[in-house]
């Protein structure tokens, strides 16, 4: 199969049937592939953002071993912010509407890392919100597919806000967000009373 028809092959399965989180548990397979979450105008509209083009994902990304793992495992699981890119970006782009709480990722090593964690109850939220408002389509790669080549033609063509690589263009506004929420997990401090309880 020629890497071009790989492609469409990646882009015609990513614009398939969207599962959500419950669903998605027992339904992703286990193997390497590429996967790409995908909200409603709600979901949109809280994140502040907008669609270039029709069925366009919020996010692409690559599992270089288990699609049920990565996107499943790791995404939408509590506790998994500091190691998830997608969670971070969603995180700093929900830190007012879910009162999130930025912490250093690792709180018994604190190495000054430019990513970030969040606070359990933060944590809490955040999948909760996911779980409720993101489903997701995944693509599992042929054998001798090179996974990183097939990422980069998928993301330049659907242009995902909620990734930084390899889409050409800047994210001015993501990446500010971002770093917002890194000073202040490295300042050891969270901003104004966010983690508190939102009902007191």
């Amino acid at each position: 199969m020629t890497s071009d028809a790989v492609i469409a092959e990646a882009l015609e399965s990513l614009a398939g049937m969207r599962l959500a989180h419950r669903d998605a548990v027992q339904l992703v397979p286990k193997h390497p592939g590429l996967y790409a979450f995908y909200g409603d105008d709600r979901t949109w509209s809280d994140l502040g953002l907008s669609r270039a083009h029709d069925g366009q994902p919020l996010y692409v990304g690559k599992a270089e071993r288990s699609l049920n793992g990565r996107d499943v495992g790791t995404h939408f699981a509590a506790g998994k912010t500091g190691s998830s890119t997608v969670r971070r970006s969603l995180a700093a782009l929900l830190v007012d509407e879910l009162r999130l709480v930025a912490v250093p990722r690792n709180l018994a090593k604190l190495d000054g890392s430019a990513n970030f964690g969040l606070d359990e109850a933060s944590e809490v939220r955040l999948s909760g919100w996911m779980q409720q408002r993101l489903s997701l389509t995944t693509w599992s790669k042929p054998e001798d597919a090179v996974l990183d080549e097939i990422e980069t033609a998928v993301v330049r063509r659907l242009r995902p806000p909620l990734n930084l690589d390899k889409v050409g263009e800047p994210r001015q506004r993501l990446r500010e967000a971002r770093k917002r929420m890194a000073d202040i997990a490295r300042a050891g401090q969270p901003s104004d009373d966010r983690g508190a309880d939102p009902t007191m």
